[in-house]
């Protein structure tokens, strides 16, 4: 089994920065896809990024040129770096990871807990 555990999240003022972590933790052979998520109570959740297992982002246009996916491999962690945070970034962020178990395992999709992140003065 796969656990994946956020941190991070808080509360921070317009303009400012927060970082997001998202450690895995089990049985893992390979991250092969990671996508961060964000959802407003009482909407649809919403792909902020997403990093291909190539390293390739891609980001909502919401948030391009203020967001950063990255990864650590030896530490099986991804990060979400949040830049200029406007008050329309608040949400609950969830991280997605494509895990392969094993070197001939399928691969599975596992989510984080889900943290809050309060942009406000």
């Amino acid at each position: 089994q796969v656990q994946l555990v956020e941190s991070g999240g808080g509360l921070v003022q317009p303009g400012g920065s927060l970082r997001l972590s998202c450690a895995a933790s089990g049985s893992i052979f390979s991250i092969n896809g990671v996508g961060w998520y964000r959802q407003v109570l009482g909407k649809e959740r919403e792909l902020v990024g997403s990093m291909a297992s190539g390293g390739s982002t891609d980001y909502a246009d919401s948030v391009k040129d203020r967001f950063t996916i990255s990864r650590d491999n030896a530490k099986n962690t991804v990060y979400l770096q949040m830049n200029s945070l406007k008050p329309e970034d608040t949400a609950v962020y969830y991280c997605k990871l494509v895990v392969r178990r094993g070197p001939l395992s399928s691969s599975y999709l596992y989510w984080g807990q889900g943290i809050q992140v309060t942009v406000s003065s």
